[in-house]
């Protein structure tokens, strides 16, 4: 590997994503004194959680009464039973502390009269256990993640964390089962680097560009979830992706579910609010999983919108001018811009579309990384740990509700932080790397710079979202599962003929894209394998074959491993965490803290 010199760092934190979560766990770190560098393949502020609309749930009862109780129960039953009851209990205790702390950051929230921070109704946020729904989702306007991406930015900056800016993360370096760091391609000056920490936090998002049509950024290509693959090491539950009900038809650009949260409503081709029909009690604010089902049957069964009856109609046109303009001005700029929509005179055409990865590495609330090792299911990766999309910690279970991302971001985020400077001194002396660290990461870089086969990259990616969108997608069977297992490999397959025609080390985007597609491979083939292998249907995962939830059978986390070599896929399983933190001597309750 002399032809990649390389440049060599050691800190206390090397944290892998500048997005939400990656950079609340980079501030934490760096406020407790720990070195800490921040890689990321995009500017901070481009990061995608600057695409979140809606809102980040909190029970802060500031447009009625409400109990973090309530939220847990909704987020458990939202999750069909196979969230993690400790970890939805952290998230919900700690989700208003996480709120007020992001508004002293300096998030530009959006107030009621009373100058508190404004919070608009949500899909399966309620009060009183599911007795009604409530407006529990705290927003700044529709720019939601904006606002908190750039606010943590500059708290990171402050707290002196150091930032690798268009850095290319290749894989992880690993020594007897422990994560000693990871190594990054500066896309600026062609250079390789070589990072060595105590902990390697891995906040790299989801990987909804496996699909041909999703609502996320060209960037989400799961690239933390590639690596740990690659480490030998698991994923979980990947066969629950979660379709928006809300995607702009034929752009698959966001209409984030606030907009029904303001009283915005769904209609088929006869005009019918046919929510009424699937969800009586929540109607247009039933969650993501049961709104996208029902409008796929109205498409299926000849109720769609439009000449050919694909899409279905979002109404905003009976609300205010000024509501609108106050609270969702970037809605209206998007169905403008996207789908040639006044919204206060013309509804807007939307589509269920691939928005969030319920999987992800298994991690426990601590943010630290898990794996199945001598018949424990909840052993620590020593050194590893993840928060965010690219985490499965698991709050979100079968289906996530709306607004509860956020949340996860900036609450596990922080506890990822707060565990670093807990177990690690800052500035201690690492034991030196293995004379080879990093050499089989400089090897998959080199075989695809010089791939001289004659598929390109662009056909392979196309001709995996095509099967994944086909074979994997809001309604399963396990026909269809089967064929699609034996697709997405032939796509695998098609590696061998790839071909990038850029040699360069120079912001080398072809390179760059075939990486990525490296990594969304592997991650498409364990949620194909995953899907054919859950027969049961619970929360975003639906087989038509097996439509009832099997709580006897099937109530367990999926673990998949996959062999590169051969696409083999190994599939085992942990056990649902049932117990709550209340129950947990080791636990001590946040108190609350007045602001």
């Amino acid at each position: 590997m002399s032809a990649y010199p390389i440049t060599d760092h050691t800190f206390d934190v090397v944290v892998v994503g500048a997005g939400g979560s990656g950079l609340r766990a980079t501030l934490e770190a760096a406020r407790h004194g720990l070195t800490v560098a921040n890689i990321t393949k995009v500017f901070p502020t481009r990061s995608h959680t600057v695409a979140a609309q809606g809102g980040i749930s909190a029970a802060l009862g500031n447009m009625e009464p409400d109990d973090w109780r309530w939220h847990m129960y909704d987020t458990v039953k939202g999750s069909d039973w196979l969230g993690d009851q400790d970890a939805i209990e952290y998230l919900c205790r700690h989700a208003p502390e996480a709120v007020y702390e992001l508004e002293h950051f300096g998030v530009p929230f959006s107030r009621t009269e009373q100058g508190k921070i404004y919070q608009r109704a949500f899909g399966g946020m309620t009060k009183n256990f599911g007795a009604d729904p409530i407006q529990r989702t705290c927003a700044a306007a529709d720019r939601t993640g904006h606002a908190i991406l750039h606010s943590l930015y500059g708290q990171s900056l402050r707290y002196d964390a150091v930032f690798f800016i268009e850095y290319i993360a290749l894989d992880l370096i690993m020594e007897d089962g422990r994560c000693r760091g990871v190594m990054a391609w500066c896309l600026e000056d062609g250079s390789i680097h070589r990072f060595r920490a105590q902990r390697v936090v891995l906040a790299t998002g989801g990987y909804g560009r496996a699909y041909f049509t999703c609502t996320g950024a060209h960037t989400q290509t799961g690239d933390g979830n590639g690596m740990v693959l690659r480490a030998g090491l698991p994923l979980q539950d990947m066969e629950f992706v979660q379709f928006h009900p809300t995607g702009i038809y034929g752009a698959g650009m966001l209409i984030t579910e606030g907009v029904r949260g303001e009283g915005g409503y769904l209609t088929n081709a006869s005009g019918e609010r046919f929510m009424e029909r699937y969800a009586p009690h929540a109607k247009d604010l039933a969650s993501r999983d049961v709104v996208s089902r029902a409008m796929t049957i109205e498409i299926r069964e000849g109720r769609g919108c439009g000449p050919d009856k694909e899409y279905i109609h979002l109404h905003l046109s009976h609300l205010d001018p000024k509501i609108i303009h106050e609270r969702l001005p970037g809605i209206a700029e998007s169905a403008r811009i996207f789908a040639g929509v006044d919204v206060t005179k013309q509804p807007i055409p939307v589509l269920p579309t691939v928005h969030y990865n319920m999987g992800g590495i298994p991690t426990n609330y601590h943010g630290e990384a898990l794996t199945l090792k001598d018949g424990n299911p909840d052993a620590v990766v020593p050194g590893l740990m993840a928060v965010g999309e690219a985490a499965c910690v698991s709050v979100h279970g079968a289906n996530r509700l709306g607004s509860n991302s956020l949340t996860d971001l900036v609450v596990f985020g922080r506890a990822a932080g707060l565990k670093c400077a807990a177990d690690v001194k800052p500035r201690d002396r690492q034991p030196e790397l293995p004379k080879d660290a990093g050499d089989a990461a400089l090897a998959r870089l080199d075989r695809f710079r010089n791939a001289k086969g004659k598929t390109p990259t662009a056909a392979l990616r196309l001709r995996m979202q095509k099967v994944m969108q086909s074979n994997c997608p809001v309604f399963r069977t396990g026909d269809v599962l089967k064929e699609g297992e034996i697709l997405i490999r032939e796509a695998w397959k098609g590696m061998s003929d790839i071909g990038v025609t850029d040699r360069s080390m120079i912001w080398n985007s072809d390179l760059v894209e075939t990486l990525e597609f490296d990594n969304l491979i592997a991650q498409a083939v364990v949620t194909m394998d995953g899907a054919a292998n859950r027969k049961e249907s619970r929360g975003a995962h639906a087989r038509e074959d097996f439509p009832n939830r099997d709580d006897a059978n099937w109530m367990k986390h999926t673990l998949a491993w996959f062999d590169g070599a051969t696409a083999k896929v190994r599939l085992d399983y942990r056990p649902v965490h049932t117990y709550t933190l209340s129950n947990d001597v080791e636990y001590i309750a946040p108190k609350a803290r007045v602001y």
